[in-house]
């Protein structure tokens, strides 16, 4: 008997360790706790890692200046065959400083400066070809050859090929490097750390990290952050200079950074040819006690001169290095409806017997489409995190077995058109599951004081919802949820309405998809809700036999690129894809179907919300009765 008792004790710890392990990874990193040091299993970066890294292949005739450039490389310009791109120039939409100039009312033209090109100054110099910087990482720079090679230990610079170990001493503060085969490690001095020692004992963050100018360069799975000018993240559309408002904290290094409002440092990595981000390896500070320390007894009379009082450090704005594509721009800043300036008017004095009227609450959900993130809105490509408050009726839509105990798991994306309605893909419906939402969170591994969590009541799937092997029909569903007086999700900075369509919009319009893209059938999801740009595609584009033939119908459209790369892979089944119109954001499009994820010729297909405006009203209204 206590053998069978000690074998079930074995089995439960195996199940529940590692679900507490990964539970916690995420969690807030105490004060002087970190994961560099030698006991670290995996050390990543490895000489057998680079040599076998594509992206850190040797490739001959590649050392040298030469340009790169090919006019002739595949892009996006097959959009603009079908219609010239439209909108105006508030905000501007040429990119790398590029100067707007209206044509018409609804037309516009980008002057680009050097060596930019593009219909949006999108292209920049190709001089970091694959190969180019050998076992390196390539950066751009401002000035000819316009990159420089960042070269991975123990491989050597200009051309990082050659092998050098300990000398000369990659080691920061001190450190003494020992070699281990073709590798290195380094002893630090008491209180330093970090691979190359180069982290000190007072390197921590304050807060959610925002004011962070540490040296901590790794993340806590110890991979190695990509320089903020890296060719790698601006080759995936991503300009971290452009995208986020920091005044100094960026720049020409691999310092892990909080540039968005996030709750810790973090940083850009890469996986194979992935660009991904992750939390630093960075230690918070100690919160100060507020209690003066104990004065030690003298027998002598104390002093009298004034004590200094300390000043607060305030930190200096650097100048920002600019790099060819890094051009600095002024952002304005976004005044939302909380942010309008009042004027109080001058009121006569009351009699005291006259009790002052009690102000109306402002009605929950009296406007849609209006987000109000912590930082204006800037577009962030090929799927990377989405800012507090840009996508506030983004929902995760959670599922548990029916009537069990267990945790609920995310499954499906979904948009919130109501205070209780959100709208899904009728394929994310299961009958035999529990089902709740959560509207106003960032990260699923993580309770955030913004976020709601509501239960559904009723689940409707279109009547009409078919699935064969080509396709997916009538790929919608409406989720009721449970609430008080007729209200359920209550709004805030973080949850809102997104409104719906009242009309179709124009093929090559660019659009938003969200999610975490974090399913029971993906392998890399993401914790960190994701955002991305996708083009509108035009139905008959998308029609030829090349693409997705005749098996598309009015119920639904494609979105993305057909070149290939982002789409709803970055997003969610059932998520919303939502358009800009007179600054109102609505929900055209929720995420269906497609072609395995990213292929060329293979876009995104989507959920055409204009062609079930009469059934959405239907459901509702009837609901409500």
């Amino acid at each position: 008997m206590n053998l069978k008792l000690l074998f079930l004790c074995l089995f439960l710890a195996v199940l529940i360790i590692p679900a507490e392990l990964k539970k916690r990874k995420h969690k807030h990193r105490k004060h002087g706790e970190h994961h560099n040091g030698p006991d670290r299993k995996h050390k990543r970066g490895s000489h057998k890692d680079l040599v076998e890294d594509i992206y850190f292949q040797i490739i001959d005739g590649l050392i040298g200046d030469d340009d790169d450039d090919d006019d002739n490389e595949h892009n996006a310009d097959w959009i603009f065959e079908l219609q010239e791109p439209e909108g105006q120039c508030n905000p501007n939409p040429c990119l790398n400083n590029g100067m707007c100039e209206e044509k018409g009312k609804r037309k516009f033209k980008c002057d680009c400066p050097r060596p930019f090109k593009g219909r949006k100054c999108e292209k920049g110099p190709k001089v970091c070809r694959k190969g180019r910087c050998g076992r390196g990482e390539c950066v751009l720079t401002s000035v000819p050859p316009f990159y420089e090679c960042k070269c991975k230990e123990p491989f050597q610079p200009p051309h990082c090929r050659t092998v050098s170990l300990c000398e000369p001493n990659p080691c920061k503060n001190g450190g003494n490097c020992t070699r281990d085969g073709m590798d290195f490690d380094c002893e630090c001095p008491t209180g330093y750390r970090g691979r190359f020692c180069h982290v000190g004992p007072d390197d921590c963050y304050e807060g959610e990290g925002e004011s962070y100018r540490g040296n901590v360069s790794e993340t806590d799975d110890g991979d190695e952050c990509l320089y903020w000018n890296s060719h790698f993240i601006l080759e995936k559309g991503t300009d971290p200079f452009n995208s986020f408002e920091d005044d100094d904290g960026l720049g020409p290094h691999n310092f892990c950074r909080n540039p968005d409002g996030d709750t810790m440092p973090w940083c850009f990595i890469r996986r194979g040819p992935k660009l991904l981000w992750d939390y630093c390896d960075v230690t918070e500070c100690p919160e100060p006690t507020g209690v003066a320390p104990t004065e030690a007894i003298s027998p002598g009379p104390k002093p009298t001169a004034p004590q200094p009082q300390p000043t607060a450090a305030k930190p200096t704005i650097k100048p920002q290095p600019t790099t060819a594509s890094q051009q600095p721009t002024v952002k304005p800043q976004p005044t939302t409806a909380s942010q309008q300036p009042t004027a109080k008017p001058t009121t006569s004095e009351k009699p005291s017997e006259a009790p002052e009227a009690s102000p109306t609450p402002p009605k929950q959900f009296s406007t849609c489409g209006k987000s109000q993130p912590k930082k204006s809105i800037n577009r962030i490509y090929g799927g990377l995190k989405s800012i507090p408050g840009a996508q506030p009726w983004q929902v995760s839509l959670q599922v548990r077995l029916k009537g069990s105990n267990h945790a609920y798991r995310h499954t499906c994306g979904g948009v919130l058109i109501e205070s209780c309605w959100v709208l899904t893909a009728g394929h994310c419906i299961d009958k035999k599951s529990d089902m709740q939402v959560v509207v106003g969170g960032l990260t699923l591994d993580l309770e955030e004081p913004t976020e709601q969590t509501l239960q559904v009541e009723q689940a409707i799937v279109h009547e009409n919802y078919r699935e064969t092997q080509s396709a997916v029909y009538n790929d919608i569903a409406l989720l009721k949820l449970k609430g008080t007086d007729g209200t359920c999700a209550n709004e805030t900075q973080f949850v809102k309405t997104a409104c719906l369509p009242d009309a179709p919009l124009n093929d090559g319009m660019e659009c938003t998809i969200s999610g975490w893209g974090a399913t029971k059938e993906s392998q890399y999801g993401s914790n960190h809700l994701l955002d991305a740009q996708v083009l509108l595609i035009n139905q008959d584009k998308c029609s030829e036999s090349k693409i997705y033939g005749k098996v598309l119908d009015d119920s639904m459209f494609c979105a993305g690129h057909l070149q290939g790369g982002v789409d709803s892979c970055q997003g969610d089944s059932g998520g919303p894809l939502t358009c800009q119109q007179s600054s109102t954001h609505v929900i055209y499009g929720l995420v269906s179907w497609g072609d395995q994820c990213g292929r060329e010729n293979k876009p995104g297909v989507y959920t055409r919300v204009t062609h079930f405006l009469d059934w959405i009203k239907s459901k509702t209204q009837a609901a409500s009765a």
